[in-house]
């Protein structure tokens, strides 16, 4: 039997969904929150201690470290999240794996590397970018091949865990919480926002990111899994970065082109990169218009699909 809502005592209100014994969205993403802030601090604090007694550990290894700590975190937090607040399985989210989405996850890398070939042509056509030279020219293939690899692995992570958090968890809580409008809105927002202590950042720097995050929660709304915005992801971040040499959201990692760019900041991006440029709006659309076309033939995804009774 349904109890309405006016009869139900306060903070059964204040903290319970509706129309199920669970947490309602905003406290479920508080914990989530609370959660993630642990891990970080479970796991960074050794990391910055042993930081101060060997202040002259490799870039490559904080690096890692680094990326591995925001990856544990994450995962964790989410789990743990997901399974005992949401009272949802972990897959729900949309990691469901079988051949599908395998081929999402190499769609999402391809499409990816198109938009930024593209920047790379569009920007040296222009006269904006020089090539100042190559990776190998000055270092032995096996250094070449290890960097490469190191730096896709590292990729690889943060595509994962920042889809998971942002596209996954955010978003689809966000969704169910408000409506699907505000979920992905709210949810770009955020994703732009957790990159505003980055290298060279700028109002049109977060700009970028916002329009990036509403691009990657297309992909997740076109198939109602999330490796499809995975793959964009780290095809975005290793073809930007390693492949065609442009700082990514900031930060230089290794490159296999060395180039220099002048052009104009508003539409390069200057130091911060692509995604800080109006140069990223165009390719932006062309990757939405080829998502399209690859999940022409499914239905179109609703983030509240699994949950239609469920209002937050």
């Amino acid at each position: 039997m349904t109890i309405h809502l006016s009869k139900r005592p306060l903070l059964t209100r204040l903290f319970l969904s509706r129309q199920e014994r669970r947490l309602r969205a905003g406290w479920r993403l508080a914990g989530q929150f609370l959660l993630m802030v642990v891990f970080f601090l479970i796991l960074g604090i050794p990391l910055g201690l042993l930081m101060l007694v060997f202040p002259s550990l490799p870039g490559e290894a904080i690096l890692l470290a680094s990326t591995l700590i925001s990856f544990l975190a994450i995962t964790a937090s989410v789990y743990l999240a997901r399974r005992f607040l949401d009272r949802r399985s972990f897959g729900s989210l949309g990691l469901g794996w079988n051949p599908q989405a395998a081929a999402d996850l190499l769609y999402g890398v391809m499409v990816a590397g198109l938009m930024m070939g593209l920047i790379f042509l569009v920007e040296w056509a222009a006269g904006w970018l020089r090539v100042d030279g190559f990776a190998w020219q000055s270092e032995s293939w096996p250094r070449v091949l290890i960097e490469c690899t190191l730096i896709a692995f590292v990729f690889m992570l943060v595509g994962w865990h920042e889809e998971l958090l942002s596209r996954g968890y955010w978003l689809q809580n966000l969704g169910v919480g408000l409506n699907l409008g505000w979920g992905v809105s709210l949810s770009s927002a955020l994703f732009a926002l957790a990159h505003a202590a980055n290298p060279n950042v700028s109002w049109e720097a977060l700009l970028g990111l916002f329009a990036a995050g509403l691009f990657l929660a297309y992909g997740y709304l076109r198939t109602q899994q999330l490796w499809l915005p995975i793959g964009l992801h780290i095809g975005w971040n290793f073809f930007e970065g390693t492949v065609f040499g442009f700082p990514v959201s900031g930060s230089l990692f290794y490159r296999l082109i060395r180039h220099s760019v002048s052009g104009p900041e508003l539409i390069t991006g200057g130091d911060f990169g692509p995604e800080a440029g109006l140069i990223v709006l165009p390719m932006m659309v062309l990757g939405a218009g080829l998502i399209y076309w690859f999940t022409r033939h499914r239905r179109e995804a609703r983030i509240a699909s699994r949950d239609e009774q469920d209002y937050g």
